[in-house]
């Protein structure tokens, strides 16, 4: 498979919040780089188009908009 990625990916797992309206929804942030990220969710049905993504670990709040889903992982890239 050939890499078509424009920024390295960096492997993580860190708990994460998917915020939509005040909806927070719990998460697990798989991978991430300066332009995107993988995010494992449980409920893809709950997931939204696009949300605010908050990593309290890291004190980030990213705005996000979905690219791709797939069984329990959306990809999303950063507005």
């Amino acid at each position: 498979m050939v890499e078509t990625r424009n920024a390295r990916r960096y492997r993580v797992a860190k708990s994460a919040k998917i915020d939509h309206g005040g909806d927070k929804i719990a998460c697990i942030l798989r991978d991430i780089s300066a332009t995107g990220a993988a995010i494992e969710i449980l409920d893809l049905v709950r997931a939204p188009t696009e949300f605010t993504l908050i990593v309290p670990e890291d004190g980030l709040r990213l705005r996000c908009r979905v690219v791709w889903r797939k069984e329990y992982r959306i990809g999303v890239t950063f507005d």
